[in-house]
């Protein structure tokens, strides 16, 4: 089966590359990945395999090979693109002005097409179902990962595991990366307004200056960290943007502040949020200011089922060769995968997109990221692999 597979994998690669080009040239944004489904949908309407839409613009396709009740694994790709314009000098360049594949979404979205092509052209040689799940607005709160468990996803039938694969720009082309247990941190922003009596800048005794309570705040606020965390504990608090005033000489009657909290402990997550409204709640009005403060929750943090993890990361090497699997290194970046793996084991892994010798080192979020394609074949494999033969023992 793995030399089907990987021999499958190669005939199949330029024909995906091509569908990788059509969908970086045609991106859209979170939630509105309409051209794309129907992209999907014909595709697997190609191969005669049966889906259903969910989420609006979420396909769901359901393989069955042998004995279809024996093992079901659920293989996850994302669809949607960012608000970025690109940079790229390349044939299949964004069409869609300020929008682009920055984070590799395309990659995923092609790697789990052929993977589904491969698996269904071999349902006669593997046990068990697959269930693919082509996914929208992974960039964006809510998350389509959460939208689509509310429709049951996980359902009907439901898998025993759940697979995400995703692009690893510092990771060289033919290799993949893994670890278990906490990969990738929760997600939270930060809303804050700050009200105080604005006037002239030259008689700030008649003021209560709003800029002045911000400045103080964001100093404070780095000490939830700084003296509330265990220093084992992986935590972000960043404030990203200021907004007050418009001229020198007037004190403004408002400052809005915006940021972002990331953990990887969901308990410690919630007990700093308690913290930051008592925090900033407090000494706004100990400076005679008012505060208005949402703390919007996004994403959980990401946790990789240790024995799922080990059983993918021995399948990788079965793939590709143990001495192309290295170890990841945890993230204080975000994916709505994490909505995933609170349910079900989840073991979501990297693939390496990287080419130094051509120049390909952009990371993603970035204008001018790209990937080496020949990326696409490892991934396609790699999902099929995982599809056709993963079982997960507790």
């Amino acid at each position: 089966m793995l030399q089907k597979i990987r021999t499958l994998a190669a005939k199949y690669a330029p024909e995906f590359i091509e569908i990788r080009h059509h969908l970086h040239a045609h991106p859209e944004l979170s939630y509105q990945e309409f051209e794309t489904s129907k992209f999907v949908q014909a595709k697997l309407k190609e191969q005669g395999i049966p889906f259903e839409i969910k989420a609006t613009t979420g396909v769901i396709g359901l393989i069955e090979g042998k004995n279809p009740g024996k093992r079901i694994v659920a293989l996850r790709a994302d669809m949607d693109a960012l608000p970025i314009k690109e940079e790229n000098d390349v044939i299949y360049k964004s069409k869609h002005e300020g929008v682009m594949h920055a984070c590799g979404h395309d990659v995923h979205t092609t790697c789990l097409l052929g993977a589904a092509r491969i698996l269904n052209e071999l349902k006669n040689e593997w046990e068990g179902t697959v269930k693919l799940i082509f996914q929208p607005g992974e960039e964006k709160n809510p998350g389509g990962a959460s939208l689509l468990i509310k429709e049951g996803v996980l359902e009907n039938p439901e898998p025993s595991c759940i697979f995400g694969l995703h692009v690893h720009p510092g990771l060289p082309v033919g290799k993949m990366s893994f670890r278990g247990g906490k990969v990738m941190a929760s997600a939270d922003e930060l809303y804050i307004t700050i009200k105080g009596k604005g006037g002239h800048a030259a008689s700030p005794h008649l003021c209560t200056d709003p800029i002045l309570i911000a400045s103080h705040l964001i100093i404070s606020l780095q000490q939830i960290v700084s003296r509330n965390n265990n220093p084992h504990n992986p935590t972000v608090l960043s404030i990203t943007s200021f907004q007050g005033g418009t001229t020198t000489n007037v004190i403004p009657n408002e400052v809005k502040l915006k940021g972002t909290f990331r953990a990887m402990d969901e308990e410690w997550r919630f007990k700093a949020h308690d913290l930051i409204r008592k925090m900033a709640t407090d000494l706004v009005h100990s400076m005679g200011g008012e505060i208005d403060l949402l703390i919007d929750v996004g994403y959980p943090s990401v946790y990789n089922h240790e024995t799922l993890n080990e059983a993918t990361r021995r399948k990788a090497e079965e793939f590709i060769g143990e001495k192309n699997v290295e170890e990841t290194e945890p993230r204080m970046g975000a994916e709505d995968f994490g909505y995933y793996s609170q349910e079900i084991p989840g073991c979501f892994f990297r693939l390496g997109v990287m080419n130094e010798k051509k120049g390909i080192i952009s990371g993603v979020h970035t204008p001018t990221f790209n990937i080496d394609e020949n990326a696409i074949e490892t991934g396609i494999g790699m999902m099929a692999w995982l599809g056709s033969s993963i079982e997960i023992k507790e």
